[in-house]
């Protein structure tokens, strides 16, 4: 076997204007990208380090850097705890394997072809009626918007921008901004506004009013959910979970904890990070089986990385062999 050599690099992607959730606002993806040559080829893995949950760029390119003997996914998942770090060594390894084999991750996998999907399209925190108003402009191509609440002003956002947008398939997402005692009065203004999917309203550990709740919107599972061991927890308070990658660690994870969500009889979302094409590829093959794919994440930047996915407003293309796969 061909001994392997690894690298890591930060990467900074400027993002159009801003983007603000309930925790804050960034102006730049801060991404860290893994190399994993064989001499030949080389594969490539992204991901985006999360404050939420302790990780910085430079500790994850540290310990991607320092990952030694181990030769594929299989053997990572033992090695290294799931989050950012093991995430983009994973994809690494998935690409290094297409690209030496000559087939692709699906084959790989033993997963369908992919197809095209329909995103949905990220509005980000602000005012009432600038929200509404950027809802209006981005519904014009994009179907299914994906609107971010902050507690304050919610019920407002949300007639408002059900109001901009008569026809739009909408998604809430509160990044654990809503209160116990908002909760219900929140939920019932989701389900007048026609909001079809409610993520993250409580937050994680401290969700059990949702246990108590009837819920008229469907609620999904974002930060109270990392990886497989996480779903006999929801059960009862979450009707749905969104994956990530950088949550469950990679590709191979992702795979198992879909599976074992959908034996569970949860639906699914399939999410992302803000970060460029290359985090979105892998996501890919998770989308096919997703009931709500929010893969935006390029669209959000100034610019994406050369070769990229294929946007056509809410269309996503398969990624090329180029670019990951």
């Amino acid at each position: 076997m061909k001994q392997l050599s690894v690298r890591a690099a930060i990467e900074r992607w400027p993002i159009a204007g801003a983007f603000t959730i309930s925790r804050g606002t960034k102006r730049e993806a801060v991404t860290v990208v893994a190399e994993i040559s064989d001499g030949t080829h080389v594969g490539r893995g992204e991901c985006v380090p999360y404050g939420r949950y302790g990780e910085t760029a430079e500790g994850v390119r540290d310990v991607i850097a320092s990952v030694g003997d181990v030769t594929d996914h299989k053997e990572l998942q033992a090695l290294l705890p799931a989050g950012a770090a093991r995430n983009a060594l994973d994809c690494a390894f998935w690409d290094l394997e297409a690209k030496s084999s000559r087939k692709t991750v699906a084959e790989l996998a033993g997963l369908p072809v992919p197809r095209q999907m329909v995103t949905a399209y990220t509005i980000s925190l602000g005012a009432p009626g600038a929200m509404a108003s950027r809802a209006a402009a981005a519904a014009k191509n994009m179907p299914l918007l994906k609107i971010k609440l902050g507690g304050e002003d919610d019920e407002d956002r949300m007639r408002q921008i059900r109001r901009a947008c008569p026809d739009a398939r909408l998604i809430a997402d509160a990044n654990e901004a809503w209160t116990p005692a908002l909760l219900e009065r929140l939920m019932q203004v989701a389900a007048e506004a026609g909001f079809e999917l409610v993520e993250q309203p409580l937050p994680a550990g401290a969700d059990d009013a949702l246990s108590r709740l009837a819920r008229p919107v469907p609620v999904c599972a974002d930060e109270a959910l990392h990886t497989r061991g996480d779903l006999r927890n929801l059960t009862g308070r979450y009707d749905a979970v969104n994956v990530k990658l950088d949550k469950t660690g990679g590709l191979t994870a992702a795979l198992d904890l879909m599976a074992e969500a959908r034996r569970m009889e949860f639906r699914i979302m399939v999410g992302c990070m803000v970060a460029t094409s290359l985090s979105m590829a892998p996501a890919m093959l998770l989308a096919q089986q997703a009931d709500w794919v929010d893969l935006d994440g390029p669209l959000l930047l100034e610019r994406d990385r050369e070769p990229g996915l294929r946007y056509e407003g809410a269309l996503i293309h398969p990624p090329l062999p180029q670019l990951w796969g």
